[in-house]
């Protein structure tokens, strides 16, 4: 079975994410290919799909919406996962709410798109250079930190909730490299060896 696990990112931390995703698939035995949503011309190629995006304003990337909705057909036939990629745990005080809160704005937007089995949320990398001048001071108001709040763990006990076909684990064929980071190779479609 290939699984794509695509990607729309603004600073990197979704694609760190889903290339984490990818790997513990690969070892599980799938055969997974990592690339960004945007590079993805023939999603017919893949069995099953774990999607993910940034979320600015309170939406996915314009790039990943545009993935939704141009593949809304081949998705709609094919098992689906989707993670966000927020700031959440950055948030404090009175605003720690508003990740739940978000969360359920983004699901409600993308259950209009495509029937997921699974959307979670979660947090990435926030730093100042990642923000306007207005935006900083918000963030600063708000009592908020920059840092890297990737939570490894709940991501990796989430990513062994994937399974394509339950009951069955396909096996890795040795010297075989299932994962494929995106931009060793050009763009074509996916045969099983």
């Amino acid at each position: 079975m290939t699984i794509l696990v695509g990607y729309a990112t603004a600073h990197g931390s979704t694609r760190s994410i889903a290339e984490r995703i990818g790997t513990l698939l690969a070892e599980r035995g799938f055969q997974v290919d990592v690339r960004s949503m945007a590079e993805v011309e023939d999603a017919g190629a893949y069995e099953a799909f774990v999607l993910g995006s940034a979320i600015h304003d309170r939406a996915w990337l314009p790039e990943a919406v545009d993935f939704l909705e141009r593949e809304r057909d081949t998705l709609a036939g094919r098992p689906v996962w989707l993670f966000s990629v927020g700031m959440p745990a950055a948030l404090r005080g009175p605003w720690r709410n508003f990740g739940a809160k978000e969360k359920g704005l983004v699901q409600d937007e993308l259950q209009e798109l495509v029937t997921a089995r699974d959307h979670r949320l979660f947090s990435g990398v926030f730093r100042r250079e990642h923000t306007s001048l207005v935006g900083h001071l918000l963030f600063r108001a708000m009592g908020s930190r920059y840092g890297d709040y990737r939570d490894w763990a709940r991501i990796d006990a989430w990513a062994s909730t994937i399974e394509p076909r339950p009951g069955l684990r396909e096996r890795s064929r040795p010297g075989t490299r299932p994962v494929r980071p995106a931009g060793d190779r050009p763009q074509r479609p996916i045969t099983r060896r």
